[in-house]
Parts: C-alpha cells; sequence; structure tokens
C-alpha cells in the first residue's frame, strides 16, 4: 500500500511538469501562428479569413492562459486532463487549417506533433483516441475545406509554396520533438531515480519496523532476568558474607552499574527504532545535554584521548531526547572502535542548523562505504548484524528533518550529524553571532 502511494505520488509530479511543458509548447505554437499569419499576409499577398484565425487564436491564448493559472496552483495532473489538454491543440489546429487551404497547407503534418505527443504522455486507450481523432480530423479537411482561392490561379506558385512550406513544418516538427521528448524522457527517468529512492527510503523505515518489534520483543523477554539479577544483586549486598569482604562488595556494584547499562542499551535501541517523543523527553539546555552525555559515554567508555571543542555562541533550551543521545552514542562508539588512540567531537551552530562533528584517526571509510553509507550491514567490522549503528543515526536524523554526510580526512574521517534546531529547541530564536 505504501508503495502505491509513492508511485503515485511521483507519477502526480511528473505530470505536472509535463503538463507545464505542453503550455510552453502551446505559446510556441501561438508565437508561430502570429508569425505565420503574418508572413503570408503582408509578404505573400496572400488573403485569409483573419477575423476567423485570429479568433481561433484567442480562444487559444485564452485556454493557455487559463492552464497556467490552474496547473500554477494546483500540482496534481490527471490523464483525462492532459488529454483534453492535447485534444484543445488539435482542435485548435484544425480550426486554422480549415480557414487556411486544408490539406493543401503543409502545416497539417503538424497533427504527427499532437499523435507523437500523447504517444508519450498519454494512456494507452487516451494514446489511440487522439490518433483516432486526429485521423477524423485530416479527413474532414479533405472532404469540407477548400485551397485559399489565389493560389489555384497558379499551379506553379502553390507546388513551390507547399514544398517551402513542408520544410518548414519539417523542421518545427523535428525540432519541436527533439527538445521537447528529450525534456520528457529526462523528466521520466528523474520521475524513476525519485520513485526509486523513495522505494528504497519505504524499504528502510520497513526494516527499522521491524528491528522495533524485535527490539521490544527483545526487552519484554530480557526484562524478567534483568530484574530478577538486579533484585539478587541487592540481597548480596545485605549479605554478611559479600558487606564483609571489600572486593566482593565492588564486583557486585560494578555487576549493578553494568546491569543498569544493559537497561539502557535495551531502552536505546527501542527508542532508536522509533519512539522519539514522550516519556524519553526532558527539557535542558544544549550545553548541559552534551556535557552529561559525554561524561556518561567516557565513563562507561576506555577512551585514551578525547577532545570535545565546544564553539557554541550561546547556549540553547532543549527537549532532551534519548533516541538523540544514543544517536550521538552510536557516533562517538564508531569512532572510538577506528580509533581507539583518539577521538573529537565538535558543536557549532550554522543559522538554525546545529552541526555535530565526530572525528577519529583511523584508516577512513572505504569508497564503497561512502557510497552506500547509512545503509544497513554496510560495516568492515566483518561481524554480523555490523552497520546498524550508522543505519540507525541517519534514520532518526532523518525523523527529526536533519541529515548525516560522511568523508574521509587525510588522516582518519567525521561524520557530521546536522539537526534544525526547531526539532530540539524551546522557543528557539536565531541571534547574531559576533
Amino acid at each position: 500500500m505504501r508503495s502505491l502511494t509513492i508511485a503515485t505520488g511521483a507519477s502526480e509530479t511528473a505530470g505536472h511538469k509535463n503538463m507545464l511543458y505542453l503550455i510552453r509548447l502551446r505559446w510556441i505554437a501561438v508565437l508561430g501562428q502570429i508569425t505565420t499569419i503574418a508572413g503570408v499576409t503582408l509578404g505573400m499577398g496572400l488573403h485569409l479569413p483573419l477575423p476567423q484565425m485570429l479568433s481561433v487564436l484567442a480562444c487559444l491564448i485564452a485556454f493557455n492562459i487559463g492552464s497556467h493559472l490552474r496547473w500554477h496552483e494546483n500540482p496534481i495532473v490527471t490523464n483525462n486532463e492532459m488529454f483534453l489538454a492535447l485534444l484543445v491543440d488539435v482542435a485548435s489546429l484544425t480550426a486554422q487549417l480549415h480557414f487556411s487551404g486544408g490539406t493543401t497547407n503543409p502545416f497539417a503534418f503538424l497533427y504527427l506533433l499532437q499523435v507523437i505527443l500523447s504517444a508519450v504522455l498519454l494512456d494507452a486507450w487516451a494514446a489511440w483516441t487522439t490518433v483516432a481523432i486526429t485521423a477524423a480530423c485530416l479527413g474532414g479537411l479533405a472532404l469540407f475545406s477548400l485551397p485559399l482561392p489565389q493560389l489555384l490561379e497558379n499551379a506553379g506558385d502553390f507546388a513551390h509554396l507547399y514544398v517551402e512550406g513542408m520544410l518548414i513544418c519539417f523542421l518545427l516538427n523535428a525540432g519541436l520533438l527533439v527538445i521537447l521528448i528529450k525534456r520528457i524522457t529526462g523528466n521520466l527517468r528523474e520521475r524513476d531515480a525519485r520513485l526509486a529512492d523513495l522505494r528504497q527510503r519505504a524499504a528502510e523505515e520497513e526494516h527499522i519496523v521491524r528491528m522495533g518489534l524485535l527490539a521490544s520483543g527483545a526487552a519484554h523477554e530480557l526484562g524478567t532476568p534483568m530484574a530478577t539479577m538486579s533484585v539478587l544483586l541487592g540481597d548480596w549486598l545485605r549479605m554478611p558474607e559479600f558487606t564483609q569482604d571489600p572486593s566482593l562488595r565492588e564486583e557486585i556494584l560494578e555487576m549493578q552499574t553494568q546491569l543498569k547499562r544493559c537497561k539502557t542499551i535495551v531502552t536505546g535501541i527501542l527508542l532508536s527504532a522509533g519512539e522519539l517523543r514522550g516519556e524519553s523527553s526532558a527539557k535542558t539546555t544544549l550545553r548541559a545535554f552534551l556535557v552529561e552525555l559525554l561524561d556518561e559515554w567516557r565513563t562507561n567508555r576506555q577512551v585514551i584521548s578525547f577532545e570535545y571543542d565546544d564553539q557554541l555562541a550561546h547556549d540553547i533550551p532543549v527537549v532532551f531526547e534519548s533516541a538523540l543521545k544514543q544517536t550521538i552514542f552510536n557516533l562517538l562508539d564508531n569512532a572510538l572502535e577506528a580509533s581507539p588512540q583518539w577521538v573529537a567531537l565538535t558543536v557549532s551552530t550554522e543559522g538554525d542548523v546545529l552541526k555535530l562533528a565526530v572525528s577519529d584517526r583511523g584508516p577512513g571509510f572505504a569508497p564503497a562505504m561512502l557510497e552506500q553509507f547509512g545503509k544497513p550491514y554496510q560495516s568492515s567490522k566483518g561481524r554480523p548484524g555490523s552497520g546498524l549503528g550508522l543505519f540507525l543515526v541517519v534514520n532518526v536524523a532523518r525523523t527529526l528533518g536533519g541529515t548525516v554526510e560522511a568523508r574521509n580526512l587525510e588522516r582518519g574521517a567525521v561524520v557530521e550529524l546536522r539537526l534544525p534546531l526547531t526539532a530540539i529547541a524551546l522557543e528557539w530564536e536565531p541571534k547574531n553571532e559576533h
């Protein structure tokens, strides 16, 4: 069902662009008709039924203005609406040909332009209907339209003008078709690429849902044994055998600390799998949030050298998110695994965007990993299930309206998390930074 919605949205966008191309083509047709009428009347001295032809031209201009106003406001174009627009073009061409010689007018070959456009833009039934209508119009012109009287007086001039008109018509058809078909096919390729990206994103979101279900099940399964261990450890701390032995008491306290960490990890997985708001939120400031986060991270990791560069011009009140905390933990953990000797975090703002850059001095990302950055199971660690950390980072950032970018440095790599401050800040207003 979600794939169908995505495909429909991409098709509607492509249809809107194609309609705009058709409107531009109609303006070219209006300009061409004005030029042709003026050239034939003033340059060749042929007498045309100007009131009738100018009336048709005025109707076409009015229709195109109305189309421009409608499709500027309404981005959804259906096949039937595109079909109707092409029928209006066929009708105006038929009327102009009727008043200017019928099938003896070489510009009758412009029907081919309408047929080819219908084949590219419309559904099969509408395209074949257009073929039938244009054939009927051409047949009607042959039966009911008469050549211009001035051309019948001199057969030689008629043949000469017909050949010239046919060459001009061919150039018009060829030029317009090359331009339009290239743009329309490019539009279709862009639609297909966008559709592929949306399907990939939908597949990733479905993957997150499955991970959330798995994490939820694991949390329920692990909750009971962890609660039992917590009770047992509390009982052990009250037993004389353990309270009288400082080393055993210290080990029990360490076990309790690690058990709490296990509970935090399980909670973080649940939050990263999709629960971004709710009970996990807490009001604080950005600096306080980061300082507390980094203290906890350094306490539970063996970090040899860690650099924290706070480039914030001023502190910002924020809504603390456990999912965001887990996201930053994942970035720092990945950097630590790649570079156990040195990790750095740089925090800054750029306009209304918060930037968190995690740097390391490891081997950097392989080119293939940079191309597939943030995709599940893309990792150089060679372990089953590796690569989910960065996958969750990318998707949490996307949920908050942000982005994650990775690039290699001369020595090591940097992963930059960019988040709109509106996603986490409380009544934040940008201030001029000096």
